[in-house]
């Protein structure tokens, strides 16, 4: 994407996270920021103020000009950007955006080849439009805090943002979609990727289920991954996954544990079968898996070529020897906090992956990015004066 601009007016997790990969891909990545920073910047732990783990993680790769929105000058600012840009994409509602003169029709009248691409909670043509939206509300709309209890539990939001991360991936698709459109038309697009509505596409995949068919054929929800024998099993010395799957699979595993008259089980001849019987596989599987080791076990399905797999937990990442192998963790320089710590973007082209470069301090190319806009010295010095844009400088 080396020579695609895009100007990032998001905060917090889905807009930075989308931005973030173009950037891995060689998109020019340009942070607008408000005086006050993206609010990770301050959320979790920092050696510094302003460069704290959320931002760090999801902020690589990128760089930042600070502007006040709130000022006329500030606006003009960011629509001199705007007409040399390809993308820009913001995480501002829809009617705040609308009021701070920075609408999609306005934004593209400056720039008719510019895609706009605006992450909001909820669709503008209904109730919910205008409503503010983080991870944990659409987590608990579009169904997924729910399915706890289906397992046996209570209802609980999934330990990640799931919402946020996986809209950034649709969010990164629908960039990349409207600049293939463009090459074919000339013309920018305005996109919408409202949360609620991606997220709800993205949990009924697998659990629209027997409500596909008209009549249902059942009520939603994947029998298999909603048993609450689907988890890591116990062995003798820790946890294992390990997944038979295929009729193979299964009639190995039975061989194995020394019931192979499980293979002619009516509850277990086939995938319809197992489908509707998983409580009761899941229980036997997780049963024997308790007699031998974790390292037994994976030896076991090894030779069996059953899919297993140990327990990682978050600190043996970094140890993991396929990931180790692989260069996965990538170490890169900061001339002020050392060493960071970045995962590797997982897609390879041609054998490679992108640079990546450390995330910026707020407005640090703010100077660099008015210049390279066409504004003159003393216009750029007027803004830093006046409060309406603002330059990082390095500790003395």
């Amino acid at each position: 994407m080396d020579g695609v601009r895009i100007l990032d007016m998001t905060s917090v997790m889905l807009g930075p996270y989308a931005t973030q990969m173009l950037g891995d891909y060689g998109a020019d990545v340009i942070k607008v920021e408000a005086p006050s920073g993206d609010t990770t910047r301050r959320t979790g732990p920092t050696p510094e103020p302003g460069m704290a783990a959320t931002f760090v993680g999801a902020n690589r790769n990128k760089r930042s000009i600070a502007l006040d929105l709130k000022t006329e000058d500030g606006r003009e600012a960011l629509l001199r950007l705007a007409e040399g840009a390809d993308v820009l994409v913001t995480s501002v509602r829809p009617h705040k955006m609308a009021a701070l003169g920075l609408s999609p029709e306005t934004l593209r009248a400056r720039n008719p080849r510019l895609v706009v691409v605006a992450t909001f909670g909820f669709g503008e043509d209904g109730p919910y439009a205008g409503r503010p939206a983080y991870d944990d509300i659409i987590q608990s709309l579009c169904g997924l805090s729910a399915l706890g209890e289906r397992q046996g539990g209570a209802p609980a939001h999934l330990p990640t943002v799931l919402a946020d991360k996986t809209c950034a991936l649709f969010a990164t698709q629908a960039i990349l979609m409207a600049l293939l459109a463009r090459t074919r038309t000339g013309e920018g697009a305005y996109v919408e990727l409202p949360m609620f509505e991606a997220m709800v596409n993205f949990t009924l995949v697998e659990h629209l289920y027997g409500a596909h068919f008209s009549p249902p054929l059942g009520g939603p929800g994947y029998e298999r991954v909603l048993s609450p024998w689907r988890r890591p099993y116990p062995t003798q010395d820790g946890h294992v996954c390990l997944l038979p799957y295929t009729d193979e699979h299964w009639h190995r595993f039975f061989a194995e544990i020394g019931c192979p008259e499980l293979a002619d089980d009516a509850r277990f001849a086939g995938i319809a079968a197992r489908t509707r019987h998983i409580d009761a596989l899941y229980e036997i599987l997780g049963r024997h898996v308790r007699s031998r080791s974790t390292a037994a076990w994976l030896e076991a399905c090894e030779r069996l070529d059953i899919p297993a797999a140990p327990l990682n937990r978050l600190e043996d990442l970094e140890s993991d020897p396929h990931l180790r192998e692989t260069g996965f963790f990538r170490r890169v320089p900061d001339p002020f906090m050392g060493e960071l710590t970045m995962p590797a973007p997982p897609i390879r082209f041609d054998g490679a992956t992108g640079s990546l470069r450390r995330p910026p301090r707020l407005g640090e190319h703010t100077t660099e990015i008015l210049r390279d806009a066409g504004l003159a010295p003393d216009r750029i010095a007027e803004l830093l004066r006046t409060g309406a844009a603002l330059q990082w400088r390095p500790p003395s």
